[in-house]
């Protein structure tokens, strides 16, 4: 072989050494975390992390479950996380997640909302412990029995009681507190 050649083909050999270690050891395929979320990079082996990244946070959201309570004792809530743009207004995206009901996944696990579809939020404000949440009509659309109304209650206090602002939750439907949610 050539004597100028050899030179050449060890800093060939030794950019090529190089070049594979440091994408061996550079995280090529991993979870990267941007702006909307964990990002795949390349093709890693780990599946996406659970955790929150960038701008969002993780919050709890409380359902019924099936598998969870065979019994369904009604007031028996279960939480499931959700990870969510972060806000200053936590306790309102926490319910807003919990109006839109289990995910096709949760709802495979067993969980399931009393809830109607359609519930809207009109107010929420907490003050010394205590949150008041307003709700449409819908909230008590055709809802009756004593185990759906406790389990609907529990739904939405829970998810409210996992903040430490919260301590008592107080419910009204288009402003009444007396005569709602009743079996």
């Amino acid at each position: 072989m050539n004597k100028s050649i050899i030179p050449a083909v060890v800093i060939v050999a030794g950019a090529v050494i190089l070049v594979a270690g440091i994408r061996g050891l550079s995280g090529e395929d991993d979870w990267i975390c941007g702006n909307d979320g964990w990002v795949k990079h390349g093709n890693p082996s780990a599946p996406m992390p659970t955790e929150a990244c960038g701008d969002f946070q993780t919050i709890k959201v409380y359902f019924n479950n099936s598998n969870l309570d065979s019994e369904f004792s009604c007031n028996k809530v279960f939480a499931v996380e959700r990870i969510i743009p972060k806000t200053q207004a936590v306790a309102r995206a926490a319910i807003e997640e919990l109006l839109r009901g289990p995910t096709e996944q949760e709802k495979a696990e067993g969980f399931f909302t009393s809830i109607n579809p359609g519930v809207k939020i009109q107010k929420l404000s907490i003050d010394d412990g205590i949150a008041v949440i307003d709700f449409n009509g819908q909230l008590e659309f055709q809802v009756g029995g004593s185990c759906r109304v406790s389990a609907i209650r529990h739904e939405i206090a829970e998810t409210l009681k996992q903040f430490s602002s919260v301590k008592e939750v107080i419910i009204s439907i288009d402003g009444r507190t007396e005569d709602i949610l009743q079996p």
